[in-house]
This record gives C-alpha cells, sequence and structure tokens, in this order.
C-alpha cells in the first residue's frame, strides 16, 4: 500500500477505494449509464465513478436540454465531410440513444415533450436557405430507413420572428428535455443500485498493470481491475487527443409573461439555438464567432458571445418584448474531425466513450451502455 492517502482515514479508504472492480471517470450521462450497465451485468460488483466536479461538470448538467438530432442545414453540412452511410448512422444512433434515454427514466422523469424543432435563417442568407429548403426531399429519402416517413417540412413563422426568412424548416420528431431533472433520475437510479459516486476528484492520469490499473486521483492512487473514460470534453486531460474541449455558452432570461415560443430552435447551422423553459428563453450557442478562443476547457463566459447571443434575442427572437437575464453559464463539448463517438479499448483493462459532439443528450445514454459492453466478462468477477 502506498503512503500516505492524502488525509484519507482506513475507514474511508476501505469503504471506497479497496478492491475496486470498476471505476468510471465522469459521471456525466455516459458515464452514469456506463455504470447502470455494469451494474445490470455485475450485480456484485464494487463500481466506483470519480467526478471532477460537485456537480457533473462538462456538459450533462449545463446543456439546454435539446432531444434532437440534426437540423437540415447541420446534416447537409455533415454529408459534406462525411459519406451517406455515415451519416444516416449518425443519425440512426441519435434516435436509438434518445429512445434509450427515455425508456431509462420515462418521459415523465425527465420532462420529455415532444414539441418539434424548427430551423430559421437570416434574412442575410437568403443562399443557405433556399439550398436547405431545396434538400428536404432529398434528406428524408435519405432518413427514410430511419423514420419511414418524411421528417423535415417547410412551415410558416408563426412564432414572428424578426429579421429571419418567411419559412421556418420543421423537425415534427424533435422534442425537449428538462436537463435538470435527467441528471437527478440517473444518479437516483445509480445510487439505489449501490454504485458508489465521489464528486470533487480529479483523475490526472492512469496506469495499466499486468491484472489492474492505477489511478492516480487528487494526490493519491489506487487500483481497478477496469477502467471506463466518459469524460468527453476532458479526454485530452488523460491521453485521449482525438477529442477538443468545445466551450458553449448559454443565457436564460428572466420569465417573460403570456411567452407562446414552444419547441426547440436553430440557426446559424445549428451554433445558435434557443427554446422556451419555465417561460424563459434559453439562448447558447455563438461560438463559430471564436472558434479558436472557445476551444478550451475553462469554464466561464465571453463578452463578445453573451454580447451576440443578447443581440439574437432583442433582433430576432423578441425583437418588441423588454427582456432582463437572469443566468449566464457554459459548458464543455468533446469534438473532433469526425462526428462519430470514439469509443473503443484502450489497452486491456481500460476502455473510453467520448467525442460526443455537441449531442450528448441523444446519444450519451447509448454510448454508455456500449462502453461497458466493451467489457467481456472477467473470469474472476461474480456475473
Amino acid at each position: 500500500m502506498q503512503e500516505p492517502y492524502s488525509n484519507l482515514s482506513y475507514w474511508e479508504y476501505k469503504s471506497w477505494l479497496a478492491d475496486v472492480d470498476f471505476t468510471i471517470v465522469g459521471s456525466g450521462i455516459t458515464g452514469l449509464n456506463c455504470a447502470l450497465q455494469l451494474r445490470k451485468r455485475f450485480p456484485e460488483a464494487k463500481i466506483l465513478i470519480l467526478e471532477r466536479g460537485s456537480l457533473p461538470q462538462g456538459a450533462s448538467t449545463k446543456n439546454a436540454g435539446f432531444a434532437c438530432f440534426g437540423s437540415v442545414s447541420e446534416l447537409l453540412s455533415d454529408l459534406e465531410r462525411h459519406s451517406e452511410d455515415e451519416v444516416l448512422k449518425l443519425v440512426k444512433m441519435r434516435v436509438e440513444g434518445l429512445k434509450v434515454l427515455r425508456e431509462t427514466l420515462g418521459d415523465r422523469a425527465i420532462d420529455f415533450q415532444k414539441c418539434g424543432g424548427y430551423e430559421l435563417f437570416l434574412n442575410t442568407n437568403l443562399e443557405l436557405f433556399e439550398n436547405c429548403l431545396s434538400q428536404i426531399e432529398y434528406l428524408n429519402e435519405l432518413l427514410a430507413p430511419v423514420f419511414e416517413k418524411p421528417v423535415f417540412s417547410s412551415v410558416a413563422n408563426r412564432f414572428h420572428f424578426k429579421n429571419v426568412q418567411d419559412r421556418l424548416l420543421f423537425n415534427a420528431e424533435e422534442g425537449a428535455i428538462d436537463t435538470g431533472k435527467m441528471m437527478q433520475g440517473l444518479l437516483q437510479k445509480a445510487l439505489r443500485q449501490n454504485i458508489l459516486i465521489l464528486n470533487n476528484w480529479t483523475v490526472t492520469g492512469f496506469e495499466t498493470l499486468s491484472n489492474s490499473v492505477e489511478v492516480r486521483a487528487n494526490s493519491i492512487s489506487f487500483k481497478t481491475k477496469k477502467l471506463f473514460i466518459a469524460t468527453n470534453g476532458f479526454a485530452a486531460h488523460l491521453g485521449i487527443t482525438q477529442v477538443q474541449p468545445a466551450r458553449n455558452q448559454v443565457l436564460v432570461t428572466k420569465p417573460i409573461p403570456d411567452l407562446k415560443i414552444k419547441g426547440t430552435f436553430h440557426l446559424d447551422k445549428g451554433y445558435t439555438y434557443f427554446r422556451n423553459i419555465d417561460n424563459r428563453i434559453l439562448l447558447g450557442g455563438g461560438r463559430n464567432l471564436d472558434l479558436t478562443g472557445e476551444q478550451t476547457d475553462a469554464l466561464g463566459t465571453s463578452a463578445i458571445i453573451q454580447a451576440h447571443l443578447e443581440k439574437k434575442l432583442s433582433q430576432i427572437i423578441l425583437p418588441q418584448t423588454q427582456v432582463e437575464i437572469d443566468y449566464r453559464w457554459s459548458g464543455i463539448l468533446g469534438v473532433g474531425a469526425q462526428k462519430k463517438p470514439i469509443l473503443k479499448p484502450l489497452s486491456e483493462h481500460v476502455f473510453c466513450g467520448v467525442r460526443l459532439g455537441g449531442m450528448g443528450v441523444a446519444i450519451g445514454s447509448q454510448i454508455g451502455k456500449e462502453l461497458a459492453d466493451l467489457l467481456d466478462p472477467p473470469k474472476n468477477m461474480k456475473v
């Protein structure tokens, strides 16, 4: 046994860090679903989750609660860098992932609302709008194996947004959830199944041994039989360099009387998004204004992007309404050259499920389950 243990008592070490079967780095959507799947497969295993924040730190408690799988302009952009088959698989993964999330917790527990998704186009983006409008039939045919019916259409601007094209592109299959309720539900389910969660524990490294993994965190080390990395935007800290962090900033207004906007909304090729939450406008994104500066895992906001969001609010969403901002925050996405998640073994005892590409709500549950299933039943483990 190594000394010292940073003032951990004998009881603390014995209860939480001794004889650990599975350690998961990150208590977000992916990490918690990985733990739940491991518990299902190994009822007697000791499962430990280490979380760097007081709450799930990256994006799981920071996101906008969009149950979406890609707007028209986003999918057309994806088709410039991916094959049709790859895009079809990405959409199918997102749709199936949302199904897993809803089945895991139930629609009521996450306040799921199938309110539809809309895409807006600025008046100055006429060429982009016309191209997207002309490609609706093509995308509906491409996605037919997933939805078995046309999913995209165009509708009138019934919300009276200003300075945008008079038609919105609509997806009836998308919806919204309550992010806080979702994470509370996952955490409570994990705790009920005797999954240990330690917050404010930052994993700084690990070393694969012959029959285990030595994990370094909070100036101590301990051994675990298997290690699962589910840190997404922070994955580069643990040597997964194919993942780059991407900070997304958000603001929420104070309550707005008689707010009739309902649905999830995208503009700027998906870089900006908003919705009604508790009669407030949640508005986020804008990192395309400073892609280099926002390639960071430092939480915080920037004046240029917050000003951009407020401008969208006042000129497009609610141009004739006086509103006040009540909350501002940021979350960290995990992105890369490809949108396909990285889901693979890093060694015999270490596995990762990262690079969710801003679609954590949609695919995090499924990636978590598949991360756990990368593990073959160990010979010395009770199943």
